[in-house]
């Protein structure tokens, strides 16, 4: 059976090496390769020579965040033009409150900004938040919009925060796994009518489009807490934005992951 992404669910354009009607498809699903937001590993190369010049885990991290730091301002915001007469007090919003708040509220202001970064970098629109959203001339697209645009106002180039932070994760998928391309990861549900189905395969296996950010987790006894029914997915590698354990205090969640949508094939277990 052949599925695609729908038009109505990606953008023509986008800021990496696949278009989104590639990286979001079946075929990059099963046979995934490294995807890459133009010009952020050249414009940093000097961290990832670093980098890989560093066995330990935890010591990488703390070069990144520092690298982080230093390149946005992170710990001296008035060098990134804020003041104390600024009417708007957003010299905070850095990418771990909104990673936090994300894993808090996927349908709040954080989840808006990320969802929205997915849809810059990678071409994929969203198809929920806090509602379906399948008209783009709809209200629920136009509360989405809202919220983003609220989100990214007023701060520090959240959205290349971003672009850091994913292509950071790459490399350390990379070192964690090698010659690995998937992990299987796991999300538990209530109704698995309420995603998404392009095509049902057989009664436990169906090809399901997900949101364009979603939540997974690698502990299958901990996505039964969440939900009647547990999806099973091979998630690429290329797909994961962040997860718990990549930096120190950033997810709370045991064994999370961050996962950019699409097209997947999943299987579908009941309890």
């Amino acid at each position: 059976m052949s599925v695609v992404l729908p038009r109505t669910a990606r953008l023509p354009i986008n800021r990496c090496n696949l278009p989104a009607d590639i990286l979001g498809g079946l075929t990059f699903q099963r046979s995934p390769v490294a995807l890459e937001l133009d010009g952020v590993a050249q414009f940093h190369r000097g961290l990832f020579n670093l980098l890989d010049k560093i066995n330990d885990a935890k010591e990488r991290a703390n070069a990144f965040i520092m690298h982080m730091n230093a390149s946005f301002y992170l710990d001296e915001p008035e060098q990134a033009g804020y003041t104390a007469k600024a009417t708007h007090k957003r010299e905070k919003a850095d990418y771990l409150r909104m990673v936090r708040g994300w894993s808090f509220d996927a349908d709040g202001r954080e989840g808006a900004a990320l969802k929205g970064w997915v849809e810059s970098r990678f071409g994929l629109l969203p198809r929920h938040h806090g509602g379906q959203i399948r008209d783009l001339s709809g209200e629920a697209y136009r509360r989405y919009l809202e919220m983003r645009a609220t989100a990214l106002y007023g701060t520090n180039a959240l959205e290349s925060q971003f672009d850091l932070l994913y292509t950071y994760c790459q490399h350390e998928l990379t070192r964690l796994h090698p010659g690995e391309t998937h992990l299987t990861l796991y999300r538990g549900v209530n109704r698995v009518d309420d995603h998404e189905t392009l095509a049902t395969l057989d009664d436990k296996h169906r090809v399901v489009l997900f949101n364009s950010l979603s939540s997974f987790t690698a502990n299958r006894e901990r996505a039964d807490e969440f939900g009647d029914y547990l999806l099973t997915a091979q998630v690429p590698l290329a797909k994961v934005f962040c997860y718990t354990r990549l930096l120190p205090g950033m997810l709370q969640g045991e064994d999370e992951y961050t996962v950019i949508g699409g097209l997947y094939e999943v299987s579908i277990a009941a309890y």
